[in-house]
C-alpha cells in the first residue's frame, strides 16, 4: 500500500504542477490583452472593445481562482478531513463559472445602454489589427486551457478554456461590428454585444450546472463502470462483479467498493488473496481505490441449486423493471434462497418486492427467500 500511496501522491503533484502552469499562462496573456484592449477601446470610444477587456480580466481572475483551488485540493488529507480536500475543486470551478455568467450579464446590460444611448465609435486601421491580434490569441489560449483541463480532468480549466474561446467569438463579433461600420457607416456592435452576451450567459449557466452535478453526485459512465467490472472478471475465480459505486472526492480521486460471486468452496485466505489482488489491479489500471470488495458465495456443486437459479431468474427477470439477478445462493439444509435485484427507478421498491415474494414463494412454497433490492447505480442497462 505504501507504494500505491506513492503512486497517488506522484499523479497529484503532476496534476497540480499543470493546473497551475497553465493558469499562469492564462493570467498572463489576459492581462497583456486587458492592456492593449482598454487603451483601444478608450481611444475609440468603442463600449464593445471596452467590455471586451473587461471580460478579459474575468478571466485573469478565473485563472487566479483556478490556482487557489487546485492548491487547496491538493492539500494532504487530516485528522478532519481524511479523504482530502479535492472537492475544494468544484467550488474554483462554481466561482470560474459565476464569473462568467456575471460577465455575461455585465455585458448585457452595457450592450442595452448604448442601444438606448448610442455613441458613436471611431475605428482606425491600428485598432482592427489589435483586434485580429487578440482574437488569434485567443482562440490559441482556449484550445491550450481546454486541452489541459481535459488532460487533467479539471472543471476549472475546462471552464476558463471555453471562456477564452467565448471571448474569441466576442472579439470576432466586435471585429466585425467595426469592419460594417467603416465600411456602410452603420453601428451594430451593441446589438452584436447583446447577442454575445447571451451565449456567454448561458455558458456560465452549463457550467455551473455541471459543476453543482459533480458536487451533488452523478452517475458514473457506463464505459468507466464497464471497464472496472471487466478488470475483476479477469481473477480467474470470480464469477461476476456486481453493484460497482464510485464515491467522488475531487476530480481524478475515485473510492469505491463491488460485489463479486466466488464459489462456495473456497478458503478464507484464497479469497483474501484474491481480493487484495483486484483491488491492485484496479488502481494500477484505473487509479480507482477499491475500499470495499464484498463477497457473494454462489453455488457451484449443487445441480439442484443451478436449476433453481434459472427457474427464478425467468420469473424474476420477465418484469421489466427487474434489471438484473446476481448473488443467488440456495441453501438446501436450511431450504433457504437469498439473491439481489437491481430495480430499475420505474417502479416503487415495496411493491417490486411483495410482487417478487409472492412469485418466487409460489415456485418453491417450502423455501424461504431472503431478496435485497439494488439501485441501478451504475446505469446496467446500458
Amino acid at each position: 500500500m505504501e507504494k500505491q500511496g506513492t503512486d497517488i501522491a506522484e499523479v497529484a503533484a503532476s496534476r497540480q504542477k499543470t493546473i497551475v502552469k497553465t493558469s499562469v499562462v492564462g493570467i498572463l496573456t489576459n492581462v497583456l490583452l486587458v492592456g492593449f484592449k482598454a487603451a483601444v477601446g478608450i481611444l475609440s470610444n468603442s463600449i464593445a472593445v471596452i467590455l471586451d477587456a473587461v471580460n478579459n480580466l474575468s478571466d485573469a481572475l478565473s485563472s487566479v481562482v483556478t490556482i487557489i483551488g487546485a492548491k487547496l485540493g491538493a492539500k494532504q488529507p487530516d485528522k478532519k478531513h481524511p479523504l482530502g480536500y479535492g472537492r475544494i475543486e468544484y467550488l474554483s470551478s462554481m466561482i470560474v463559472a459565476a464569473l462568467v455568467l456575471y460577465a455575461g450579464i455585465t455585458s448585457l446590460v452595457e450592450s442595452v445602454k448604448k442601444i438606448i444611448h448610442p455613441e458613436t465609435a471611431e475605428y482606425s486601421t491600428v485598432t482592427l489589427v489589435i483586434i485580429s491580434v487578440a482574437i488569434a490569441v485567443k482562440l490559441i489560449l482556449g484550445l491550450y486551457v481546454k486541452k489541459q483541463g481535459k488532460k487533467v480532468n479539471s472543471g476549472a480549466l475546462s471552464a476558463s478554456g471555453s471562456d477564452a474561446l467565448f471571448d474569441a467569438i466576442l472579439s470576432g463579433s466586435v471585429l466585425a461590428s467595426a469592419i460594417v461600420y467603416l465600411i456602410w457607416g452603420v453601428s451594430l456592435e451593441a446589438y452584436v454585444g447583446v447577442v454575445i452576451a447571451g451565449f456567454i450567459i448561458k455558458a456560465g449557466v452549463e457550467m455551473m450546472i455541471e459543476t453543482l452535478n459533480d458536487i451533488i453526485g452523478k452517475r458514473e459512465d457506463a464505459e468507466t463502470v464497464k471497464e472496472l467490472k471487466q478488470i475483476v472478471r479477469e481473477e480467474e475465480s470470480v464469477l461476476g462483479a456486481y453493484d460497482v459505486t464510485l464515491f467522488n472526492y475531487g476530480p481524478d480521486k475515485y473510492y469505491g467498493s463491488v460485489h463479486i460471486e466466488l464459489p462456495e468452496t473456497m478458503t478464507v485466505d484464497e479469497v483474501d488473496r484474491i481480493i487484495r489482488r483486484i483491488q491492485a489491479n484496479v488502481f494500477q489500471k484505473t487509479g480507482v481505490i477499491l475500499t470495499g470488495v464484498s463477497v457473494y458465495s454462489v453455488n457451484t456443486k449443487d445441480s439442484e441449486a443451478g436449476r433453481m437459479r434459472e427457474a427464478i431468474e425467468k420469473t424474476v427477470r420477465a418484469h421489466e423493471w427487474a434489471l438484473e439477478l446476481h448473488g443467488f445462493y440456495a441453501d438446501p439444509e436450511q431450504k433457504s434462497v437469498r439473491f439481489d435485484v437491481v430495480l430499475s427507478f420505474d417502479i416503487d421498491r415495496k411493491e417490486a418486492l411483495r410482487i417478487l415474494y409472492e412469485e418466487v414463494g409460489a415456485l418453491y412454497p417450502d423455501w424461504r427467500f431472503m431478496i435485497v433490492p439494488d439501485t441501478d447505480v451504475s446505469d446496467i442497462t446500458d
